[in-house]
């Protein structure tokens, strides 16, 4: 089940509230949560096996394993040495579990290919979100270790683990930061009203837009390589730019809105991130909750900025290795992340003095051209396709540098591509609103209302609704 559907809609959303919201006959507002918390955990286990109920059972696992991991941790925390076998012990089973699902299908063909081999394994169906809810494990037993008190009842931890606004795709939560909602939290109807709008910005982001500018990469990729020319390879990779992110982007907007709905307060997670002038400013927009997962759990425990130079520049390279090989079990992630990498190097080391320097429109232009070659990288089935499509893009070999293919994208597409890009780059969050307070209510519910019935219209009279990250 995905938010952008009609099921999830007209049928579980409706019931979840329903059923979560009122307080019923409970008069203390611990007994209230709990009531709260238990709804909320049903619900999540009821969204997360209605496409997948065999994995319920592997998230069930995992839950007991660590609740019973994070109390093992507080119960030894006189004992530094107990204790960090204990978060060992921890860290092992649940990147063990990640790695048999998400990688022992890669691991095996790598071995095959580099040493001439013909090794059988059927890989597992990767196990939908297993990702996003992993890493908040870890960040879990993690904070334990570090001294954040232990959740002590089952419930609370288990719907933290499972909470179905994020459990999918994000943001991925860190329990230090929602720890005291799971045990005190308030739904307002302003907090409900916000929670809406939100959702309904997210589903447009998602449907209208995503959607849309989605179905022409996706006929452009049909195309095959040795029929595309140089601008439609462009206009090809645009188009992708511009869906992934509003895809993403519209979908933690869903979910941002769908928590706050239930009295959560989730962080943002994009920040306009086609704005930025560098590869570092990008990475400090985009997918911001995954990047402090890496900053808290992997970049700092290694020693971060605060080692000498060589030592840094392999910290960094550790953490986008991982960071692609996160996204996905492919030497084309693996070549993504370390394109990064590499570029954040590059930023740190040899251009700090220089960027600045530079024109802000060429500084921008240039992260855009960067950011679009590392989509290739990103959206390939293979290294060997991406590398293939870049050679395209750049016009190297015997490519055609126009066709009528290309005209026909440029017209089909054009419009869409620069109503999206300005929204990308925000330009429509500065336009002037109506003065009259009353006014600016009516158009905004209006204008929220139409969107609304527009997601509507399109998912009843469409079948394209593909979500890019459920495959991570």
């Amino acid at each position: 089940m995905v938010f952008s559907s009609a099921a999830f809609l007209f049928a579980f959303l409706p019931v979840t509230l329903l059923l979560y919201c009122p307080r019923l006959f409970y008069k203390n507002r611990k007994r209230e949560i709990a009531k709260k918390n238990l709804v909320l955990l049903i619900a999540s286990l009821v969204f997360y096996a209605w496409g997948e109920p065999i994995y319920v059972l592997l998230m069930a696992l995992s839950i007991l394993f660590n609740y019973f991991i994070g109390l093992d941790i507080e119960m030894h925390k006189d004992s530094p040495k107990s204790k960090k076998l204990i978060l060992a012990f921890g860290i092992l089973f649940n990147v063990s579990a990640l790695g048999f699902f998400k990688y022992s299908g890669f691991v095996t063909e790598s071995i095959n290919s580099l040493f001439s081999l013909s090794l059988e394994f059927n890989a597992p169906e990767l196990p939908i979100g297993i990702s996003f809810y992993t890493f908040q494990i870890i960040s879990y037993i993690v904070d334990v270790y570090r001294g954040t008190p232990a959740q002590k009842r089952l419930v609370p931890f288990a719907t933290y683990v499972t909470m179905y606004p994020q459990l999918i795709a994000g943001p991925i939560v860190q329990y230090g930061d929602i720890e005291k909602q799971l045990n005190d939290r308030t739904v307002t109807r302003e907090k409900l009203a916000a929670g809406i709008l939100i959702f309904i910005k997210g589903m447009g982001k998602k449907v209208l837009f995503a959607n849309t500018i989605g179905a022409f990469y996706t006929e452009i990729s049909a195309l095959g390589l040795d029929r595309i020319s140089t601008v439609t390879a462009w206009v090809g990779i645009i188009c992708y730019t511009l869906q992934i992110y509003f895809d993403f982007s519209g979908y933690s907007d869903m979910a941002i809105g769908l928590g706050k709905m239930l009295g959560f307060d989730f962080s943002l997670n994009f920040n306009l991130p086609y704005r930025a002038k560098s590869i570092t400013e990008f990475w400090r927009r985009w997918h911001i909750s995954l990047g402090n997962w890496f900053r808290d759990y992997v970049y700092i425990p290694l020693g971060g900025n605060r080692v000498k130079p060589l030592r840094h520049i392999l910290n960094i390279l550790i953490v986008w290795t991982l960071t692609g090989l996160w996204h996905g079990a492919a030497w084309n992630f693996v070549a993504w992340g370390g394109l990064y990498g590499i570029l954040l190097i590059v930023e740190k080391y040899l251009l700090k003095n220089v960027l600045e320097k530079i024109p802000s429109f060429i500084r921008h232009a240039g992260t855009m051209v960067v950011v679009m070659v590392g989509w290739v990288l990103f959206s390939a089935e293979s290294f060997t396709a991406a590398a293939e499509y870049i050679r395209i893009m750049f016009g190297m070999g015997e490519t055609a540098f126009y066709d009528s293919t290309a005209t026909y994208y440029l017209s089909s597409a054009g419009l869409s591509i620069i109503v999206m890009s300005l929204s990308a780059f925000g330009f429509f969050v500065n336009m002037p609103r109506v003065k009259k307070f009353r006014l600016n209510v009516a158009a905004m519910a209006a204008g929220y209302t139409l969107v609304f019935l527009l997601c509507v219209i399109y998912l009843i009279s469409e079948t394209y609704n593909p979500f890019l990250y459920f495959r991570f």
